[in-house]
């Protein structure tokens, strides 16, 4: 029996719409990818908990815990205690280092799992911060923290340093101390202004061109100690150019959730491989796993059309989930994991939920629909009718 129900459109009117009734793709098990890939994970909030949602933090441990044992279980790696998981839009830094504990607590249950976590300085109170000593000295602390756990660092992009910072040589001497101070090679994070406006500028330039050349400097001066570096520019010109530049062994985590397929699949070029391919460090990876990770499978086997046929309906839902303002894309995110059973509630951290419109999350659906990304369809559509009632469309 065809699902249907009433969504609205962009224009405010209410439209028929039927399930395409397609099953959900399912990884083969046992492949190993040829890829590193990272999901950016999320977090459930704690809907109980008896606190002010704007200004205070309450996650659900044993929820957040166990949809990353999900993404480990598809092989998946975690990028833990990112943006995706609202860092710097509601999780503060404590409660991240906690996260990260629990992850990596949690990941010694599975053989080969790969954690990165989250390096910054959003512990800093932001207009305070007056000199780039500061800038250092708050970096090093969330290192010592991790490393003290064991952790991998991911060296996020820190607001703090875009706001003090006179040129590329503060980001250089920054770097330098950061990374030549690292237990294990890092990964390092380019995030654009269209993900954060605060971090407009970064490097030291709002010439992007520029903005590489410092970012590589530093990359060569310390290749030892990176692993790679994630972009997130949605512009993959940008991310094909500066892979084909980078150290030997170094690696490009593509960031784009527009262009991410194209990327991963890599354009063959030189004979460094790493030049001519993408590793994947992405945020749209926790809302398409099943359908990357099979993906991901069909590309290790040299199956790139199959790869292709995959992925490829899930970039239109990617780029509606990360559309302007881009910073809002947690939203969809947790919409999905919501839709498909994952959590038992649609509730943010920070009420965030509150970002995108009725519309926007039924286009949303729609293109999960059209995805074959709704893992439990019945379930799918009870959820969505129950949030079409809550904005006054009874069914």
């Amino acid at each position: 029996m065809a699902l249907s129900l009433q969504l609205p459109t962009a224009s405010g009117a209410l439209a028929a719409y039927t399930l395409r009734g397609s099953a959900p793709v399912k990884p083969a098990p046992g492949v190993k990818f040829n890829r590193i890939a990272y999901s950016a994970a999320h977090v459930v909030a704690d809907p109980l908990a008896a606190i002010d949602p704007w200004l205070q933090c309450a996650i659900d441990w044993d929820s957040t815990i166990a949809y990353r044992q999900r993404l480990w279980s598809l092989g998946l790696g975690v990028a833990e205690a990112m943006d995706t998981a609202q860092r710097g839009m509601g999780l503060d830094w404590p409660t991240s280092l906690e996260l990260i504990r629990r992850s990596l607590d949690a990941a010694k249950d599975h053989p080969g799992a790969l954690v990165a976590s989250g390096c910054g300085t959003d512990h800093l109170v932001l207009e305070n911060v007056k000199t780039v000593d500061e800038v250092i000295a708050g970096y090093e602390e969330q290192m010592a923290a991790i490393e003290k756990l064991g952790g991998k660092l991911i060296v996020m992009a820190s607001r703090a340093l875009a706001r003090v910072a006179k040129g590329p040589a503060d980001y250089e001497r920054v770097y330098d101390r950061v990374l030549s101070q690292a237990k294990q090679p890092v990964v390092l994070h380019w995030l654009g202004d269209m993900f954060d406006p605060a971090l407009a500028g970064y490097w030291g330039t709002k010439d992007l061109d520029a903005a590489m050349d410092t970012a590589l400097g530093i990359i060569a001066a310390h290749a030892s100690q990176v692993d790679g570096i994630k972009i997130s520019l949605l512009d993959k010109d940008k991310e094909i150019a500066m892979r084909r530049r980078l150290p030997a062994g170094v690696r490009m985590y593509t960031g784009d959730d527009f262009n991410y397929a194209e990327l991963i699949a890599g354009d063959g070029f030189g004979s460094e491989k790493t030049h001519g391919q993408s590793d994947a460090l992405l945020g749209i990876f926790d809302a398409i796993a099943p359908a990357a990770a099979a993906a991901l499978g069909e590309l290790a086997q040299g199956n790139t059309a199959r790869f292709h046929d995959i992925l490829g309906p899930t970039v239109p839902l990617s780029r509606h989930i990360f559309a302007a303002p881009t910073r809002f894309y947690k939203t969809g995110v947790v919409f999905m994991a919501w839709l498909n059973g994952h959590q038992q509630h649609f509730t943010m951290v920070g009420g965030q939920q509150s970002t995108r419109s009725l519309p926007h999350l039924a286009e949303l659906f729609r293109l999960a629909d059209a995805a074959n990304l709704l893992e439990q369809p019945e379930l799918a559509v009870r959820r969505m009718k129950t949030l079409l009632a809550l904005h006054g469309i009874d069914h």
